[in-house]
């Protein structure tokens, strides 16, 4: 990488001081680059690092960093550097960064503030957290539809430097959202023809007080790179775009792959996270399902009698529980991601719970007879043996996959987090009921 190329060089520059070489020498490198090179020199050295940065790309640079970096080289640098980095800060970022940062840190920086900056950041900061208006910037072009394309490319060349895009001009009136338009067609447009001509009145758009994910979704959906967002009253107050986005759709699956495997989510990246954070992060769950595990352990002495009549069942209790519970979790893993991505409407629990039910049973014939044959072999194989885990392995695969279908369903249907139907949570709930499955399906084959 380039950066690995020239890093002998530029530690070079920063011991011989030599801070006007050093500035000539990144301002042509990508953002992502100087913000690797950051986190790889030492601190002392970064703070000279970023001083040394041009104006225009250090605010780039910081929005790169991690939140503790950030923390950390804000509280090296003076107030004055730390004035100037916030007004050149994108409003979505800096937002985004006061949101982060330890209370004390964000009070200093807000006192920091400019007035325009500290009215823009409270208004930001007013709205619901994970909604879209923490993630929005003021920084737009719109335009009127009475307009001809000459004046509106006049009205662009003259404001849109500070627009964050210029992929969609969007058209107002009177501060509502009309419609928005694609730059290219007002560039091949004729210069007297009116804005009016050029709108077709499908601008999609979002509310300020939609959940984030809801701007990911649409995003998705529509292929758009910026959209955007309106007030209760339709007014146009800023746009998202598709970088904040990915950040949201990096934390959302993040935090759904950690729900699935019993961990409540962590905020922050696991090099930076302490032990003491992660294991609080993880022993709820693991305490939770360690309980739950007694319970199994009690229905199992309940059919103590049972073991008793043939001591060979309690062999294949580990391969039956474990087989159904692998299987409920790949059924609630798919079930899960679907409704991540609303997959699902209205009126499909039926149809998914036919699926599920005829996927159990091909896959519980696959199961039932590789497990027929291994109770008819072995120093403990017999018939009866045979039939029971057999069978069982049948009705198991089935119910596992139903369970692993259900519970997310009905979480989503209760507008909760359908991800904490995790893997073990899911594989503990087939332990209990199949315990109870497995030795009645004994006593009923046994007549015992």
């Amino acid at each position: 990488m380039l950066k690995e190329l020239l890093k002998p060089e530029i530690m070079e520059l920063i011991d011989d001081r030599k801070w006007t070489d050093l500035k000539n020498g990144l301002k042509d490198w990508p953002t992502p680059e100087i913000a690797d090179l950051l986190l790889d020199i030492e601190k002392p050295d970064r703070v000279v690092l970023f001083r040394a940065l041009p104006r225009d790309i250090s605010a780039d640079v910081f929005a790169y960093l991690e939140y503790e970096k950030r923390d950390s080289l804000l509280k090296e640098l003076t107030d004055q550097e730390t004035k100037t980095l916030l007004a050149d800060m994108n409003p979505d970022d800096r937002t985004a960064l006061l949101e982060e940062l330890p209370d004390k840190a964000t009070r200093r920086l807000i006192n920091l503030l400019s007035p325009e900056d500290l009215k823009e950041a409270r208004e930001l900061l007013g709205y619901p957290e994970e909604s879209i208006g923490r993630l929005l910037t003021p920084d737009f072009v719109a335009i009127r539809a009475n307009w001809t394309v000459r004046e509106a490319l006049d009205h662009i060349r003259k404001f849109g430097r500070d627009s964050e895009t210029l992929y969609r001009i969007y058209v107002t009136e009177n501060g509502k959202l009309i419609d928005d338009i694609m730059l290219r067609y007002l560039i091949l447009s004729d210069e007297s023809t009116p804005i009016s001509d050029l709108m077709d009145y499908t601008c999609v758009r979002l509310s300020a007080y939609d959940d984030q994910e809801e701007a990911v979704r649409t995003m998705e959906r529509y292929d758009i790179s910026a959209l955007p967002v309106v007030d209760s009253e339709g007014k146009l107050v800023g746009i998202v775009t598709f970088d904040d986005i990915m950040d949201v759709y990096s934390e959302e699956v993040t935090e759904d792959f950690q729900r699935i495997s019993g961990i409540n989510p962590v905020d922050q990246s696991y090099l930076h996270a302490s032990v003491l954070k992660l294991w609080s992060k993880r022993i709820p769950w693991l305490l939770g399902l360690m309980f739950a595990n007694f319970i199994t352990a009690a229905v199992i002495s309940v059919y103590a009698e049972v073991l008793e009549v043939i001591i060979a069942l309690s062999f294949f209790i580990p391969l039956l529980i474990g087989t159904a519970g692998n299987t409920g979790t790949q059924s609630a893993t798919l079930v899960i991601r679907s409704l991540a991505v609303e997959e699902f409407p209205t009126g499909t629990w039926l149809k998914i719970l036919i699926k599920e039910l005829l996927i159990g049973l091909l896959l519980g014939f696959i199961l039932g007879v590789i497990t027929y044959i291994r109770g008819i072999i072995g120093e403990h194989g017999s018939l009866d043996l045979a039939i029971i885990i057999s069978l069982t392995m049948v009705v198991l695969v089935i119910w596992a996959n139903l369970l692993g279908a259900v519970l997310p369903l009905l979480l989503s249907k209760m507008k909760l987090d359908p991800a904490v139907v995790s893997s073990p949570l899911v594989a503990t709930l087939v332990d209990v009921t199949g315990i109870v499955i497995y030795f009645n399906i004994a006593i009923w084959l046994l007549g015992i």
